[in-house]
């Protein structure tokens, strides 16, 4: 029940609510007992076995409060139908029958009504933390999760939390109280029957919690198969036209039939389970009633029990009112150990502790003055060096273009200076500074990133524009826009600046997707810029003008520009050409043109293609 306890540390916030609602269970369960124990003097009545109690009883200590209570009740009922008759006195014990079942369902309905903010506060802030801790999470923790397991985490097991743990906690409040009162009172009315029924039910605790044993171990299997299949239409959606395009339809339909058949096996496991519970605890109760009817009556009938056939028919009334009570801490149980699989899911998101944070008194850098050095610097991602022991100084004003083969290393140095990844050896320095020892959010507030692929939002484009730059003025998103030649397109738009863009932007194309990326950075307003490969994807004309758009962004910036097509990069102050991550040559563009070495075989293939 670990992850069960690590759900209701979410209680504190909403303690109130809990108080309330176990005030409210505690009235429940009393009047809850006293609706059954109302009726014994209406048995008494019917089977004329009701004690006259003549002398009003005299109340001596806490100890004798229950007789006292008891015999009060009875010298009421006798004087009632010594002066009003029987009749008119089972008028009233019914009348107050029923005001005590409305006293038990009105507390009843205020102890649900209270526990539903607790419900969906909790909820809420379950989404809020998974969604908080997800947005801090490194880039790494997401190259080896798959999209749809996370969203499943989020969705599927916070409502299974929810439907499982969170609707337990009443019964796990309520009900034990109610058994609690039932049975100090049956211990009451007589100890050697009820001693009797303790014999008998833990040996129906140990038969049902027997059956609950694979329950937990299926639920968690039935959960990570929906992160599958969620995988599995995340990317259906996002791959489509390559799906339809290979007439792959059938593969795909096939792998995402096998994840919900496996699901369904796990599911059905559970539920058989979990169905299993209620029959069967009511089953054992209703034999434990059985049992109680032979004992008791047996002892009733030869006179051996200090329990008249009225006060013993109450008893077993009273029995059967803890049964429903046992059953449903049963079936909680089997809830609790369902919601368990889908808590535990939960909690490994929220305790995944994350590598790349603020040291503490980490400085808030808000200029960039000299330079920016790579010293001495490894990293991997998995086992592999992408880099090892590479250095390189980028001074401010400089336009520094990384080119390369694919996998040489061009990429991971943009993810490096921003901190997305965090170096294996060496130091990443700005202006001297360690950029480990700087808060990410200062660092990152120094640099704008252009990627290839146009990352944009369901939002309008100005939205968009201003992603970074929130109190951005209308004119200062239209000047942006300019500088990276998007007003062209926006202006003929309908609403213009207000147009939604759609999903990931997809009523717009490549290049102006890009054009709007450029403009999002443009407003940013960053000293330092980073272009990782920012016109690969666009046709010649689209990246003709992203690539006038990006020469006007670099005016008096540092730019790191990586690139694939290398007549993007030809008035750059410096070119670095990089192998197995490694510089192996560096210079401007005539100057590597001339020694026909690595950079000159590029150009040399590209021309050739």
């Amino acid at each position: 029940m670990g992850y069960f306890k690590d759900i209701l540390k979410y209680e504190k916030k909403y303690r109130k609510f809990t108080v309330l609602n176990i005030v409210f269970n505690i009235l429940y369960a009393i009047f809850n007992v006293l609706s059954v124990l109302a009726f014994i003097p209406v048995l008494g009545i019917l089977f004329e076995t009701d004690k006259t109690v003549i002398k009003k009883p005299v109340y001596e200590n806490l100890t004798g409060i229950g007789t006292y209570l008891k015999e009060s009740f009875y010298y009421i009922i006798s004087e009632k139908i010594k002066n009003e008759g029987s009749i008119k006195t089972l008028v009233f014990i019914c009348l107050l029958a029923i005001s005590l079942f409305f006293l038990k369902n009105f507390f009843r309905y205020l102890a649900s009504y209270v526990i539903t903010f607790l419900r969906t506060g909790i909820v809420k802030d379950l989404r809020d933390n998974l969604y908080k801790k997800i947005v801090e999470l490194p880039i790494s923790y997401f190259s080896e999760k798959r999209k749809g397991d996370i969203i499943a985490r989020m969705t599927a097991d916070v409502q299974e939390v929810e439907t499982s743990i969170l609707t337990s906690i009443e019964t796990i409040v309520r009900e034990p109280l109610t058994v609690i009162i039932a049975i100090s009172i049956m211990l009451f009315m007589s100890v050697k029957l009820t001693l009797f029924v303790f014999v008998l039910l833990p040996v129906s605790g140990f038969i049902i919690s027997s059956i609950s044993k694979k329950l937990k171990s299926n639920s968690v299997k039935a959960q990570k198969e929906t992160g599958n299949f969620l995988s599995f239409i995340e990317e259906t959606l996002t791959g489509l036209r390559i799906i339809k395009g290979f007439n792959a339809e059938r593969i795909i339909e096939d792998k995402f039939n096998t994840s919900t058949t496996n699901f369904k096996k796990l599911t059905t496991s559970v539920f058989h389970r979990k169905t299993l519970a209620s029959p069967m605890s009511e089953f054992l109760g209703s034999a434990t009633i059985i049992a109680i009817l032979w004992y008791g009556g047996t002892e009733v009938l030869s006179n051996t029990s200090a329990l008249q056939p009225d006060e013993f028919m109450g008893y077993i009334v009273l029995f059967y009112t803890v049964l429903n009570p046992i059953k449903l801490i049963t079936t909680t149980f089997y809830n609790i150990q369902k919601g368990e699989a889908s808590a535990e899911r939960i909690m490994q998101v929220l305790n995944t502790e994350n590598d790349i944070v603020d040291k503490e008194n980490a400085l808030v850098k808000k200029d960039f003055k000299q330079q920016i050095t790579f010293k001495n610097i490894s990293f991997k991602y998995k086992e592999d060096y992408v880099l090892n022991d590479f250095s390189l100084t980028i001074n401010k004003g400089e336009t520094v273009a990384l080119v390369g083969q694919s996998g040489s290393g061009k990429s991971t140095l943009a993810n490096l200076i921003t901190r997305f990844y965090d170096i294996n050896k060496g130091e990443v320095l700005i202006d001297g500074e360690n950029i480990k020892n700087i808060t990410k959010k200062s660092l990152r507030d120094l640099m704008g990133i252009v990627a290839q692929d146009s990352i944009l939002f369901n939002d309008t484009i100005a939205n968009n524009i201003k992603l970074g730059t929130q109190n951005a003025t209308d004119e200062e998103i239209l000047a942006a826009a300019k500088i990276a030649n998007a007003d062209e397109f926006i202006q003929p738009l309908k609403e213009k600046y207000n147009t939604n863009i759609g999903d990931s932007g997809n009523t717009l194309s490549g290049g102006q997707k890009q054009r709007l990326s450029i403009a999002r950075a443009v407003l940013k307003n960053p000293p330092i810029m980073i272009l990782d490969e920012a016109t690969s994807a666009l046709d010649t004309e689209s990246e003709q003008l992203v690539q006038v758009a990006l020469e006007k962004m670099m005016q008096n910036r540092t730019s790191i520009v990586i690139a694939h097509r290398l007549s993007t990069i030809q008035k750059a102050d410096k070119i670095v050409v990089l192998q197995k991550g490694k510089i192996v040559e560096q210079g401007k563009h005539e100057e590597l043109l001339a020694k026909k070495g690595e950079y000159f075989k590029l150009v040399t293939m590209q021309s050739l293609s």
